[in-house]
């Protein structure tokens, strides 16, 4: 019986172009990650505006507003 060969899947032409557009998308988005995510940016008076958007700021009292006896 000749003995044959153990097939590679890398010898399929689908498997081989499926692992380079891979490996080409996961170099551009480390790089991407690199160049534009590298460290957080905090804006200033940032909790601040958080408290200000979360719990707002009191209206305030008008004198205006007051009904006056007739």
């Amino acid at each position: 019986m000749p003995e044959r060969e153990p097939s590679s899947p890398w010898r399929i032409p689908l498997v081989r172009e499926i692992a380079v557009i891979l490996l080409i998308k996961l170099t551009l988005l480390l790089s991407i990650k690199a160049i534009w995510f590298n460290e957080p940016t905090v804006p200033e008076d940032g909790q601040q505006r958080v408290e200000h958007h979360l719990f707002g700021q009191p209206a305030p009292l008008s004198i205006h507003t007051e009904e006056t006896p007739r």
